[in-house]
């Protein structure tokens, strides 16, 4: 039985580097074949969810959605039943590969790319889909049998300083003194996070992303890349006809959207 062709998504924001990275994997893999090839994240989003491609190769930093968070997003809206696309992320800077790796990536290239690297990544890629052709790779799945990543889940702060105490939101000329024990859940807001409590819900300038490590592990559990919930006031977790998961807080109306990456985290027990 014939192998089916390989294929690939570029998501680069330079389009110099789009096209020598293209060029450069016509060398290395000419099998490949690269169905798209996008400068913006959300386009990266929008194309991979139209071809489904085996391979994603992803720059980490672009404007507006980053590769990072694209990568997150194509894994929550990709197909139950097909094997997650193998992720490369492309990066300028090494100190990026941790977060790379944390996010279960195939590989990381650094800019500019080298031939010599870049072969070795190809050899691993290459790899990865004959192990998974032999029917040896096995994709992790739920209940449903819909494939998980391994997404990081929120993790307690690596520096010693003790977790955030006060949320300090700003309205206006005022600057309001929030203590996280009120906290009930975070959401991101376009540049902005909400922070929503029983009584009020106020805006903060600082990135969900960097909010995370200072919160308490223990009391926080993040669901969504833009959500993160207090656990104790998890009321119930709703799996609606088309597969999407949903979580209610006590005394709350509002359904707060569950992604693929976190749904595993709330199975009977």
């Amino acid at each position: 039985m014939k192998s089916p062709t390989p294929t690939a998504l570029i998501a680069e924001d330079e389009p110099v580097l789009a096209r020598g990275l293209l060029k450069a994997l016509n060398k290395a893999w000419p099998a490949l074949h690269v169905c798209a090839v996008t400068h913006d994240g959300d386009t990266a989003v929008e194309a991979a969810a139209l071809h489904l491609p085996d391979i994603l190769f992803l720059d980490i930093q672009m404007p507006e959605c980053s590769g990072l968070d694209a990568a997150e997003q194509i894994v929550d809206h990709w197909p139950a039943q097909r094997a997650l696309p193998l992720i490369v992320f492309v990066t300028a800077f090494d100190r990026f590969a941790v977060d790379a790796f944390e996010r279960a990536a195939a590989d990381y290239v650094l800019k500019p790319v080298e031939p010599l690297r870049l072969s070795k990544t190809c050899e691993r890629l290459v790899a990865r889909l004959a192990e998974r052709q032999a029917g040896h790779h096995l994709v992790a799945q739920d209940d449903d049998g819909a494939a998980l990543a391994p997404w990081r889940v929120l993790q307690a702060p690596a520096a010693p300083e003790p977790p955030l105490q006060l949320i300090q939101a700003g309205l206006g000329a005022t600057v309001h003194m929030v203590p996280t024990a009120d906290v009930q859940y975070f959401e991101a807001d376009d540049k902005y996070v909400r922070v929503v409590t029983s009584e009020r819900s106020l805006l903060i300038r600082t990135p969900l992303r960097e909010l995370l490590p200072r919160l308490d592990a223990h009391q926080f559990m993040q669901i969504h890349r833009s959500t993160v919930v207090r656990a104790t006031l998890i009321d119930k977790v709703v799996r609606d006809d088309a597969g999407k998961v949903h979580l209610y807080l006590k005394g709350r109306s509002e359904k707060l959207a569950v992604s693929r990456s976190y749904a595993h985290l709330f199975k009977p027990m």
